[in-house]
């Protein structure tokens, strides 16, 4: 099955102020849709991180390369352009990203 990820999304609200984490090493931009649902659109430069959730997330990798080990596993996982990971909501993850820049559009479920 091929995946094409979207090149656009069309009547959403955006937040002009971005969310930056691990002193601008991953930033996104917030933004809800008409029917409601929320996404956040961003970039993670080299390195490793980790994130809590509150709400569970789908993470599609849509240009770039990271690893991702989620809470609970002890292995890390290859994510390339084109795949998804889904954490789950109270939960974490850790994600690294080795060379160039991981972008990406998380939804929350």
């Amino acid at each position: 099955m091929s995946y094409s990820p979207p090149t656009q999304f069309t009547q959403a609200n955006v937040t002009c102020k971005a969310n930056v984490y691990f002193d601008g090493k991953v930033v996104s931009h917030s933004l809800v849709l008409a029917d409601g649902s929320r996404k956040t659109l961003g970039l993670i430069f080299p390195g490793e991180f980790k994130f809590n959730t509150a709400a569970a997330e789908r993470m599609e990798i849509i240009a770039g390369h990271c690893r991702v080990r989620l809470a609970g596993q002890g292995d890390w996982r290859d994510y390339p352009a084109g795949s998804s990971f889904e954490v789950s909501g109270n939960s974490s993850f850790e994600i690294a990203v080795d060379e160039g820049i991981a972008e990406y559009i998380c939804s929350f479920l």
